[in-house]
């Protein structure tokens, strides 16, 4: 499997738990450690764990393990390095306060494919 598929793959896994915002960003050619960002926000710590939970056992299960994995305990921002590709699961205020996507802005964007872009849901009040 090559680094874009790869990275498709994690933003499918991220959406199939529920993840918000997926956003995939093509890093070839503007760094020299990776190359794609998988980033996506979940509501709750918890989720952020289960997100990063299930990216890491469903790469696992196919042989290939992440380089490193940072942030578990706190889950506030979990990063999952496969070399290639870089994970980043924020939880939502901590997505916003960073805004690492606009660190970025001159990475391109990989389209993702529409079910892989869970918007938070409305609340009913």
């Amino acid at each position: 499997m090559d680094s874009r598929e790869k990275a498709l793959l994690i933003a499918r896994l991220a959406s199939e738990k529920q993840a918000l915002d997926v956003l995939v960003l093509n890093m070839e050619g503007l760094t020299s450690f990776t190359e794609f960002f998988v980033i996506c926000s979940g509501t709750s710590t918890t989720q952020v764990r289960t997100i990063a939970d299930y990216v890491a056992e469903t790469f696992k299960a196919k042989g290939a393990r992440p380089l490193g994995v940072e942030g578990v305990s706190n889950a506030r921002w979990v990063l999952i390095d496969f070399g290639d590709v870089v994970v980043h699961i924020f939880e939502e205020e901590t997505r916003a306060f960073y805004e690492l996507e606009k660190l970025w802005l001159d990475a391109p964007r990989l389209d993702v494919p529409i079910e892989t872009q869970t918007e938070k849901p409305e609340t009913i009040e």
